[in-house]
Order: structure tokens, then C-alpha cells, then sequence
């Protein structure tokens, strides 16, 4: 209902991710509200390969994709008669990944005869934060880390973001991963660094946190991860036992003030007083005590998704697709997934 009294509409979307290693399809309604939330998650199946495999992600994309559906309408007690538009990813990601997503999605369009609407994964991840927080509105500082992207963006409006940094080289997530196998760890790093790391001292190992002489913003975490492995390397060949809890301490410890200094430096030069954070890696659990004592120390509002919408999941697809949808975006049957897609290209 609109404050005037008259009846608006309530728009249902259906949304489908399958970027990477998740299958996932959701109902959100008016870009806020989770009807049904169903991830179907290959994590198991690429542990055995300490990675994703793209070419086994897409074929098992292709045999989950109908069945995630169907629950996801199932949960939210509608069928697609109900559904007024379906959101998909469409980039960026693994390309065959993301063609049985774009696939699906147009064929259901085009079946039912309702608009079709691209939506680029990183904004999803900015969206889940709408869903989770339903009094967020922008303008806001966001800082997406996940294991493919670390970006830090103004939300200006919905739909309209404004880079401000990015890495330079390795994603922090990627750079979990890569950690966590080399201290032994195995795939997916990022958690299993996180549990690692409440164990050890977090100072017992000074790693570099880089600065970009050229841009304040930018990050970067290659080098970050070769003074890890040259650590590991030379306590090896010194017979010296490797300490895997000091070792996931002090990484970790970089990595958030790594991602700390450059948010309250965007949050002082914007002079804005809220900050969001999203993708896989905000589920850390340092990442998120570091960010939320920071926060309430300088007085800014500071928001999260919970984790179940950090990790990949068509919820934030859902929230983002209604934001495009209501700014009358839509697309032909000529969307194809784009695997280097970026934020803010349409």
C-alpha cells in the first residue's frame, strides 16, 4: 500500500544465480522480503580438487538448476503465473556457470511471457544488505570482499554505484584460499582460516599490509600471500616447526586492516555516516568485530548481511533485480553471460 491510500502492486521476482559453485533460485518480493531462499551448495564435490572446477560447476548447475527452482517456488507458495519478472546473473563468474543460469532464465521469460533482468553479481552482493537491514536506504560506503572481487563503492543511488578502490591483483578471498592450502588448511580457506585464527596470536608474525602509492583506495594481496609461503618456505628449511594458528592469525590480522584503513578512510573523505559490507569473506569473523568496533567508535552506522546472504545466493540477486526493474531496465533474449563483467557496466 502507498501512504496516499492507493494499492501498489507488489512485485514478485524470481531470481537464479549459478556464477560459480552454487546453484541457487529465491522469491523476494518488493526487493525486501524473502519468500524462499534455496542454495545448493558444490562445495563438498571441489574440496576433493582444493578448488573449483569450472567445467564440473557448470554441469552440475545443469542438473540442479530445475530442481532449486521448483522449491524455491514451492517455499514461497507460488507458481510462475505469480512471478512478474525473473532476475539472473549474467556476470561476472565462470562463463559456461553462468550460461545455465542465463538459459534458464530466458527460457522461463519467454514460456511466461515476463521481462527479463540481468543483474551483475557484486551489486547483488551490495543488495543483500537491503534484505537484511530493511531501514538501509543509499547513500552508503559498501566494501564487497568475496573470493573473485574486493571493491570499495559509494552506493549513490539504487543502481548507481561509484568505484572508488579495487585489488590490483589477487581478490582477499582468493588470497585465503591460497593461504589456507599452503599452511595445510585445504579448500574453502576462507572458513576454515577464520576457525584456525581464534587460536593463534595474531602478532606473531608481522605480514606487509600494502599500500598503493597511486591510489588510496586500491588494494592488493599477492604480496601479502608471498610473505606468508616465504615464511612457511624458510621455517622449513630451518627445521623449524610451523605454527598454523600464529600463521592464520597474522594473515588474517592483515587482511582486516588491510580492508579497515581504506573504509574509514573512504567514510572520513565522503563524510558519510554509514557503512555496509558484503560478499563471502564478510561472513569472517574478524572482519565483522574489527568493522563493528570501529564503527560504533566513530559513531557510523554499520551494517552486515548475516552469512547465509554473504556467501553466493539468489536472495541479494532478487533484491537487486527489483531495483533494476523498478528503473525500467530490462533485457532481449540476446543477454549472454559476461565472465569479466564490471560493477556498474550495463
Amino acid at each position: 500500500m502507498s501512504d496516499r491510500g492507493s494499492v501498489v502492486k507488489d512485485i514478485k521476482i524470481l531470481a537464479i544465480e549459478s556464477s560459480c559453485d552454487e546453484t541457487a533460485a529465491a522469491v523476494v518480493e518488493n526487493g525486501r522480503e524473502v519468500l524462499s531462499n534455496v542454495i545448493s551448495s558444490q562445495i563438498d564435490l571441489h574440496t576433493l580438487y582444493g578448488g573449483v572446477v569450472p567445467e564440473i560447476a557448470s554441469r552440475k548447475h545443469i542438473e540442479n538448476i530445475n530442481f532449486v527452482i521448483e522449491k524455491a517456488l514451492n517455499e514461497a507458495n507460488c507458481t510462475l503465473d505469480d512471478i512478474d519478472a525473473v532476475g539472473v546473473t549474467y556476470g561476472p563468474g565462470l562463463v559456461g556457470a553462468l550460461l545455465v543460469g542465463v538459459a534458464e532464465a530466458k527460457a522461463i521469460c519467454y514460456a511466461k511471457k515476463i521481462p527479463l533482468v540481468g543483474v551483475h553479481h557484486i551489486e547483488g552482493h551490495i543488495c543483500a544488505n537491503y534484505v537484511q537491514n530493511k531501514e538501509l536506504e543509499p547513500p552508503f560506503v559498501c566494501l564487497v570482499v568475496s573470493g573473485g572481487h574486493t571493491h570499495l563503492v559509494v552506493v549513490e543511488e539504487y543502481g548507481k554505484y561509484k568505484i572508488l578502490g579495487k585489488t590490483r591483483d589477487d581478490a582477499a578471498g582468493e588470497a585465503f584460499d591460497k593461504v589456507a592450502r599452503a599452511i595445510g588448511l585445504g579448500y574453502p580457506g576462507g572458513p576454515k582460516i577464520d576457525k584456525v585464527a581464534r587460536e593463534g596470536n595474531p602478532h606473531a608474525f608481522e605480514f606487509p599490509r600494502a599500500k598503493i602509492t597511486d591510489s588510496v583506495y586500491d588494494f592488493s594481496f599477492s604480496g601479502l600471500k608471498s610473505a606468508v609461503l616465504n615464511q612457511i618456505n624458510g621455517a622449513k628449511m630451518r627445521g623449524e616447526e610451523v605454527n598454523q594458528a600464529d600463521i592464520a592469525a597474522s594473515f588474517q590480522q592483515s587482511v582486516v586492516e588491510s580492508l579497515l584503513t581504506r573504509a574509514m578512510h573512504a567514510i572520513e573523505e565522503t563524510g558519510m555516516k554509514k557503512l555496509a559490507i558484503a560478499g563471502g569473506v564478510a561472513s569472517n569473523t574478524a572482519i565483522r568485530k574489527a568493522f563493528e568496533s570501529e564503527c560504533k567508535k566513530r559513531e557510523i552506522e554499520f551494517y552486515r548481511p548475516s552469512p547465509i546472504l554473504c556467501t553466493d545466493n539468489a536472495v541479494m540477486i532478487g533484491s537487486a533485480a527489483y531495483y533494476e526493474y523498478m528503473n525500467g531496465v530490462r533485457h532481449g533474449w540476446d543477454l549472454n553471460a559476461i565472465p569479466n563483467l564490471k560493477l556498474g557496466e550495463r
